[in-house]
């Protein structure tokens, strides 16, 4: 396992930013490990929807985990308010960062990860295979 770190900053896109990074390093396989930051402008696809909801204000990200590859990626993302009401979902394209993102990524060089249709869900699913 090799563990990256870096640093995101004002106005980047959140997922794609993670998604660029999981490309250049060439990662197959991994999770995030942490994350914290804040956003702007948060893009979301809540539980058993199709359609994504747009949220406009100051958030914390209160969490941010699931897996990445090259092949796809699989991110939930948890966000608070000032008040600290909390919300979450499927991160999409669309959540900009407001101060910072910190993110920690995990690589792991025995599987890779593929996304694949499962009859069982009917949604691509995470495929794990041997390197």
């Amino acid at each position: 396992m090799k563990t990256h770190t870096f640093r995101l900053k004002p106005n980047q896109d959140l997922f794609d930013e993670i998604e660029s990074f999981v490309a250049a390093h060439n990662i197959e396989a991994g999770c995030v490990l942490s994350s914290v930051g804040s956003l702007t402008h948060a893009t979301l696809r809540l539980a058993n929807r199709s359609d994504y909801t747009e949220y406009d204000g100051h958030f914390e990200i209160v969490s941010l985990n699931g897996t990445v590859s090259t092949n796809g990626s699989h991110l939930h993302i948890s966000i608070s308010d000032g008040d600290g009401k909390t919300i979450g979902g499927h991160l999409v394209s669309g959540c900009k960062i407001y101060t910072t993102a910190e993110i920690v990524i995990a690589a792991f060089d025995d599987v890779i990860y593929k996304r694949e249709f499962a009859e069982d869900s009917g949604y691509e699913e995470l495929a794990v295979y041997k390197s």
